[in-house]
């Protein structure tokens, strides 16, 4: 119903009459002891409960497919399904060589991709929705088996080549005092203030982006300088944006994690298997 907008309009999809809906959406709202949803005279919209509601149903039917396809590829011996939550890195590449490789063996392996922020896929995959997650270092390691990717990435600015900071060859705290700042919404909590200090409260954030290219759009229409990662927005020669890096520098490395005591799928155990092997081979 909350797709259709409607009472009459769900109905009709679900094949069945409109008051056994009507009953059946009503006894939901008394077993939970909460008002789902607002009906209006002609459309019927969800409350903050109802919404609550439907993303809970939503993580269920996810779960529930993730299972069905987990059982239906238990016997096969070069397929699968793996899931993997990913934060903005140019480290994605490293991920990306051993899926191919990994590929190569086992060609009816398919990887699924879901991007996001750091708090986002750490909830994803607490809850099972995904097999693993590569997160950058500030989450709490004890929590999960982890891997660590090798390199790490360079935080610095990214600003119009006419911006007067591009003069610079990098920027210290007090440079971006009282210019508009483009950043990440969890960075001013993490790495990025720990890097500001004191001065965090003092910044004039103009816009927060959860993953970088709307926020390189930003930037490059004069908004203001986005704090992230080198290589994550194109900075080249012809590009109109540049890339300072920060002073003192900052760095952030990456890892693989996953929930401990984790019952994998064969898919995501020669996954895990084929990520042990190349960082194996990386210390070698």
């Amino acid at each position: 119903m909350a797709r259709e907008g409607s009472v009459t309009h769900a109905a009709q999809r679900l094949h069945i009459s409109q008051p056994a809906l009507s009953r059946q959406l009503k006894d939901l709202e008394n077993e939970l002891g909460k008002k789902l949803f607002i009906r209006g005279n002609y459309n019927v919209r969800l409350t903050d409960e109802g919404m609550l509601l439907r993303k809970r149903a939503e993580d269920i039917l996810d779960m529930v497919d993730k299972t069905e396809k987990e059982f239906q590829t238990l016997d096969e011996l070069d397929g699968g399904d793996i899931r993997i939550g990913c934060a903005e890195s140019k480290s994605i590449s490293y991920l990306a060589r051993q899926v191919k490789a990994l590929q190569e063996r086992c060609p009816r392996i398919r990887v699924h991709l879901y991007s996001g922020d750091r708090e986002d896929l750490a909830e994803r995959l607490d809850r099972g929705l995904l097999d693993f997650s590569v997160l950058v270092e500030t989450v709490d390691l004890s929590r999960y088996g982890h891997l660590e990717f090798p390199g790490s990435d360079v935080w610095g600015a990214v600003m119009r080549r006419d911006h007067p900071l591009a003069e610079k060859e990098s920027i210290r705290p007090a440079d971006l005092l009282g210019l508009p700042l483009i950043c990440p919404r969890q960075g001013l909590q993490m790495e990025l203030g720990q890097w500001f200090g004191p001065l965090v409260d003092r910044l004039d954030v103009v816009a927060t982006v959860n993953l970088v290219y709307n926020g390189g759009v930003l930037a490059q229409e004069g908004l203001g300088c986005m704090i992230t990662f080198r290589d994550l927005v194109h900075t080249g020669p012809d590009s109109p944006l540049c890339f300072r890096p920060l002073d003192p520098p900052l760095y952030s490395r990456l890892y693989l994690v996953w929930r401990k005591y984790q019952v994998f799928s064969p898919a995501a155990e020669r996954f895990l298997l084929q990520m042990k092997a190349a960082g194996a081979q990386d210390q070698a």
